[in-house]
């Protein structure tokens, strides 16, 4: 990596550690309740309303069955809007109903967090869809993840109570007191970056300077008229107009990145000037990515009673970033050995970026540009200010395999966090049987019971990886979409299925998904990649929260020290990676080798 690619990673770390260790007190007060009496007071309407109270909790079954309502009544009210919007207010571009498919594919998308898109956002969504149906199912589904890594951590800290919370005061108070804030703050940072924030109708704006220039006049045939003399007939033209599309974009935009979600309000997402105009903006929208998967460590930490259990997850999970920036980033900078051998030019310089530009801004360039896809495919975002599809081979790789390890590498907001934590018990039970002892992690037993719902919260998106991929290499109407034949074509559709089980929304663009048969797998496979596993993780929270909680002997495994750190980052890569090296040597592994060889 070259010196400024390591400044710019070394600043983003710098400036993410400061500003999540603050926020991260703030999230252990929000999930014990801690909360200021002004708060309480507002809150115990909305309480009463729901029919529940602040100081009631849930039995895990509870738990996932409010969970599940919500957010199936989520998928209902995001696919009406959708096909409803011809009829309803706010939609100045007259957008058309949305078609089934691709309304029930967003619907899932949306209240599973994952985003994909499957349609350009300008020219389909009106502007009520936007807000009403899409930015706020950013929050929500934001609020749901980080709801249920809270009911997780309780498990770990309760003392034998069997409880795990309440759904209905978790989701509320995430969404009031820490998504609704951070929103607003980096919402006015963006307008004041340059990203849009209105209500206006589409612009209309010419391309050329000159409004108007002589050309020849054509005739029905399509053929150049002629004089008298044989000379074409002039006659006077415009110049072409594009459409400059308008919208609340800063507001949805915000939530977008701090959620974790990474739908663009534009078909280019964070590549387009009107979402992400400056280098300062590009930098604001990766640490709001982040920031939120960052600040939970610290509060896990916190809650548990042992803040060095928060700063080994931590840095289990930058170490594995900072490996995945290493790679992308030289073979990015490399370029592409295709066009070395016909003599072209791809060193950087003070001329020129160099190395594999395609697909890229100029405006971020390949530091930039890789950095956002590392962060967005490890932290469950799937926003994106440069195309994945026109990556180098292994670059492209790195973000796949980032999703496939299961989106733990800081992940989703509250999902990274839970999914780690999964891992973890997988370690401590390795480490059991290696030396003999029944396993415990911060003071609990880990026993059959969980192992089965570890076993099953691991498997669950291999199994739809793999199987939606096969499913969508056999059908016809899969292979109908991929327009690149041979190993690139696999690692779209790879790519595709990745991004939907793990929710992550990303895409190789070259797959052609907006089809009733993509929209139909991909709906299905999103909804499973995210109840699948989210389920059993609450199992877990239950069981563990009705163990008692057992003092810290000599005989336990410590978990908070570099060798643990160890064991955890083995565990992730070996039993998140080894599903998928099969496919991987198919797809990426292959394209690289048939590139490189013409060097």
């Amino acid at each position: 990596m070259s010196p400024s690619a390591w400044g710019l990673l070394a600043l983003f770390l710098g400036v993410l550690l400061v500003a999540a260790r603050p926020l991260g007190v703030w999230l252990a007060r929000i999930a014990s309740g801690q909360l200021p009496h002004w708060m309480q007071r507002v809150e115990a309407p909305l309480y009463r309303l729901a029919g529940t109270a602040a100081d009631r909790s849930m039995h895990w079954t509870q738990y996932a069955l409010a969970l599940l309502v919500f957010n199936g009544l989520g998928v209902l009210v995001v696919y009406a809007l959708q096909r409803l919007q011809i009829w309803l207010p706010l939609n100045p571009a007259g957008m058309a109903a949305v078609s089934p498919d691709s309304a029930f594919n967003t619907a899932i998308s949306f209240v599973t967090n994952t985003n994909w898109q499957g349609y350009g956002g300008e020219s389909t969504m009106s502007y009520l869809t936007q807000m009403l149906a899409l930015a706020v199912q950013n929050f929500l589904s934001a609020a749901t993840g980080i709801a249920v890594v809270f009911a997780l951590i309780r498990g770990f800290a309760a003392r034998a109570t069997g409880v795990i919370g309440n759904f209905w005061v978790d989701i509320t108070r995430i969404t009031a007191w820490v998504l609704l804030p951070l929103s607003l703050v980096l919402a006015l940072a963006l307008v004041s970056q340059g990203v849009v924030q209105n209500l206006d109708a589409y612009k209309e704006a010419t391309t050329l300077e000159v409004n108007t220039f002589q050309q020849a006049k054509l005739g029905t045939d399509g053929q150049a008229l002629q004089d008298d003399n044989g000379q074409p007939v002039m006659e006077d033209a415009q110049t072409t107009t594009q459409t400059l599309a308008m919208g609340p974009v800063a507001s949805q935009e915000a939530i977008k990145m701090l959620g974790t979600n990474g739908g663009g309000f534009f078909n280019a997402n964070s590549a387009h000037p009107f979402e992400n105009p400056t280098a300062l903006s590009n930098f604001l929208q990766m640490l709001a990515i982040f920031l939120i998967p960052t600040a939970l460590c610290f509060a896990f930490g916190r809650e548990v009673g042992d803040r060095r259990q928060g700063w080994a997850v931590l840095a289990a999970m930058t170490v594995l970033f900072v490996v995945a920036v290493i790679a992308i980033t030289p073979a990015e900078q490399a370029g592409n050995p295709l066009l070395s051998s016909l003599g072209v030019d791809q060193l950087s310089s003070a001329q020129q970026a160099g190395g594999n530009m395609e697909g890229k801004e100029a405006r971020f360039g390949i530091n930039a540009s890789a950095l956002f896809a590392v962060i967005t495919t490890a932290a469950s975002c799937g926003a994106v200010n440069a195309m994945h599809d026109s990556f180098t081979p292994l670059g492209g790789m790195v973000p796949m395999v980032l999703m496939q390890l299961g989106e733990v590498v800081f992940g989703g907001v509250g999902s990274g966090l839970y999914g780690m934590l999964v891992f973890a018990i997988l370690a401590v039970f390795i480490a059991g049987l290696m030396i003999g002892r029944t396993p415990e992690y911060l003071g609990k037993k880990i026993e059959v019971f969980e192992m089965k719902l570890t076993s099953i919260t691991i498997l669950v998106t291999p199994i739809l990886v793999l199987a939606g991929t096969a499913i969508a290499l056999m059908a016809g109407a899969g292979a109908a979409g991929i327009t690149n034949p041979g190993p690139h074509g696999f690692s779209e559709v790879l790519y595709a299925l990745s991004s939907a089980a793990n929710n992550n929304g990303s895409a190789f663009a070259g797959l052609s998904a907006n089809t009733p048969f993509y929209n139909t797998l991909l709906g299905l496979v999103m909804w499973l990649g995210r109840f699948g596993v989210i389920v059993p993780v609450l199992a877990i929270a239950g069981a563990l929260a009705a163990k008692k909680r057992l003092p810290v002997t000599v005989g336990t495994m410590p978990t908070h020290g570099p060798l643990f750190v160890f064991l955890l980052i083995g565990t992730v890569l070996l039993v998140g990676l080894l599903n998928y090296v099969p496919a991987l040597a198919l797809g990426p592994v292959v394209e690289h080798l048939m590139l490189w060889p013409a060097a």
